[in-house]
């Protein structure tokens, strides 16, 4: 009996010398990795979802950043002995106790993450959500693989004021918005885009900074403060006088020479308001009168985009969202209206660009792609919905740049420690 209580005391010594402490080391880096990572990026989805709901329902949008995660891993391991007595064996003539040892072996873990949230309702996030999307943003989106009928439709509230759902832009409108011609002349342009007939591309071009300036006034000391400032002296064409000039990038849409006796060319210049016997629309932002003053006979040369901001497009978007009869009966949620008094159908502006959908039910449906629970209902991106969840998929994108911040920790934190495993 002594002999095999040794035996195992002696194995347990050398279990514990074993590195078992690596399971908590670099073991644990690609298991634990990836599950924070999917929980970060779902509880993302998650709550860009919910406040895409919250605005159908006219609610107020709130969000909250992961700003780090930490875990803490912790192993412990202890071996030692424990005095045992037992009474003396039957039959012994002097009686009392005899004395022995057992070993004693602990092995514990555990993990201590720490998440720190920081609220984005603050001065400078809301400002970011009521910034319009930049010209020059707008247009490197176009020359993305996303299609161009998806990043105008989003982000456009018109062009060359031809109307993209404009009323759409805020809580649920009464009346159905204006968007049957921008929506026919924005699909024209996409199957030009497609058949590699048209494009949107930047060009460096002169923006005068000055009047025209003769060149006797020009000195080596006015060179040398106009490339200080990034400026440059062009010769102005058929004159002797020179002008300051600046560098900038000019979004332009280009169409193939071929593309002028086309159909969806000529769909698209005559509803935009363009010139068909050009080739080159130069893309302007807030340069176009309203009424289209004073504009040419032959067509316009450029196209005048109004843009979106980010909270503009999720109040769009929103509408793709789907509600509950109850929720409609009730006016829990706002209803546009048709012309014959039935409701509106929203999936005439958004068809084939973004879709919600709604169910019962204690779990969220089978087929979500990204669910969230609202008022006592479930909504949900059909996992099936290749075009709903490519639009939910730039927004997630594009959310995240337009609203990145770095405040170097002056914003208040949230920060829960997490109960170990």
């Amino acid at each position: 009996m002594a002999f095999l209580v040794r035996q195992h005391f002696v194995w347990l010594l050398g279990l514990s010398l074993l590195p078992v402490g690596c399971s908590f080391g670099p073991k644990a880096l690609p298991i634990d990795r990836i599950r924070y990572n999917e929980a970060v990026k779902a509880s993302t989805e998650e709550q860009l979802l919910l406040n895409i709901v919250r605005l159908r329902y006219t609610d107020t949008p709130s969000s909250l950043a992961v700003s780090s995660l930490a875990d803490q891993y912790e192993f412990t391991q202890s071996l030692g002995i424990m005095p045992f007595f037992t009474s003396a064996a039957a039959g012994q003539a002097t009686g009392g106790y005899r004395g022995t040892v057992l070993p004693q072996f602990n092995l514990g873990g555990a993990t201590r993450p720490t998440l720190t949230y920081s609220p984005q309702d603050d001065q400078d996030f809301t400002r970011r959500l009521f910034t319009p999307l930049s010209l020059e943003s707008t247009a490197s989106l176009s020359k993305t693989t996303w299609p161009v009928s998806t990043v105008f439709r989003l982000w456009l509230e018109n062009m060359n004021w031809v109307s993209n759902a404009e009323t759409a832009s805020g809580p649920t409108p009464r009346d159905p918005p204006e968007y049957a011609d921008f929506l026919t002349a924005v699909s024209a342009l996409q199957r030009l885009t497609d058949r590699k007939m048209a494009t949107v591309f930047i060009e460096e071009k002169d923006d005068p900074a000055s009047d025209e300036i003769p060149a006797a006034k020009i000195t080596a000391e006015a060179l040398g403060n106009a490339a200080k400032d990034g400026l440059e002296f062009r010769k102005v064409e058929k004159t002797d006088n020179w002008r300051v000039v600046r560098k900038k990038q000019q979004p332009i849409l280009r169409v193939a020479d071929s593309a002028k006796d086309d159909p969806d060319f000529q769909t698209f210049c005559r509803i935009f308001h363009l010139n068909p016997a050009l080739t080159s629309f130069d893309l302007t932002t807030a340069k176009l009168d309203p009424f289209l003053k004073d504009a040419p006979k032959d067509g316009l040369a450029t196209l005048d985009l109004e843009t979106r901001s980010l909270l503009q497009v999720l109040f769009f978007v929103a509408n793709g969202v789907e509600i509950p009869p109850c929720h409609a009966a009730s006016g829990v949620a706002p209803v546009t209206a048709g012309a014959n008094g039935r409701p509106f159908d929203w999936q005439e502006v958004l068809g084939g660009l973004f879709h919600v959908c709604w169910a019962e039910g204690r779990k969220p449906p089978a087929t979500a792609h990204v669910a969230v629970r609202y008022h006592g209902y479930w909504f949900y991106i059909d996992d099936r919905d290749r075009d709903s969840k490519s639009t939910f998929s730039l927004l997630v994108e594009l959310s995240r740049l337009q609203l990145s911040t770095d405040k170097g920790g002056s914003a208040p934190l949230l920060t829960l420690p997490i109960g170990g495993r």
